[in-house]
């Protein structure tokens, strides 16, 4: 049975960053959880990572950047590719079956197993089942939506609103957390 469980989005707006995490987990057609924690806050707070994929997998890959900030001084993008060039290299690691995304006060990170370190383009990124759907809603809300005084908080909270409401694998029990 095929586990499908997440959908995280980072926005970057207005000097602000958040991460959003739904908090459901489904086991082939059944939901097992409602409330699962996604999005967490590392190298002692200044770090948000969001994680897609098998749960010890992310967790660990978790652990590794946390190492990796703490030999690189809080470096993010050195600390990334050193994480991503581990795990598309290292025997045990490329078993590993997660993504990431990893935000600070400058830089938000999608971390992948096949040594993808990306910054996107207009300040969004979107993993997960319902990646794609969380990701199109964010950019509609930044482009037509009106924004222009809302925050990277309320941008997030709206736009995995939408993801829910058609995403069958993202619920509305969402972890937000800002830098």
């Amino acid at each position: 049975m095929a586990i499908k469980s997440t959908t995280i989005l980072a926005v970057r707006y207005n000097g602000k960053a958040a991460v959003a995490g739904d908090g459901q987990v489904t086991l082939d057609t059944s939901v097992v959880k409602h409330h699962a924690k996604k999005v967490r806050r590392i190298y002692n707070d200044r770090i948000i990572v969001g994680f897609a994929g098998a749960t010890a997998d992310a967790l660990n890959l978790s652990e590794r950047l946390e190492g990796k900030l703490e030999r690189y001084n809080g470096h993010l993008i050195r600390a990334a590719v050193e994480l991503a060039r581990d795990w598309r290299t290292d025997k045990y690691l490329r078993r590993l079956e997660a993504m990431m995304i990893a935000v600070d006060a400058e830089q938000m990170l999608l971390i992948s197993g096949n040594g993808d370190v990306i910054e996107p383009d207009e300040g969004i990124l979107a993993i997960g089942s319902g990646g794609v759907a969380a990701h199109s809603a964010a950019a509609a809300l930044l482009k037509y939506g009106h924004m222009e005084n809302s925050s990277a908080r309320e941008i997030v909270e709206r736009a995995m609103k939408i993801a829910g409401d058609v995403c069958i694998y993202t619920n509305d029990a969402v972890t937000i957390e800002e830098i």
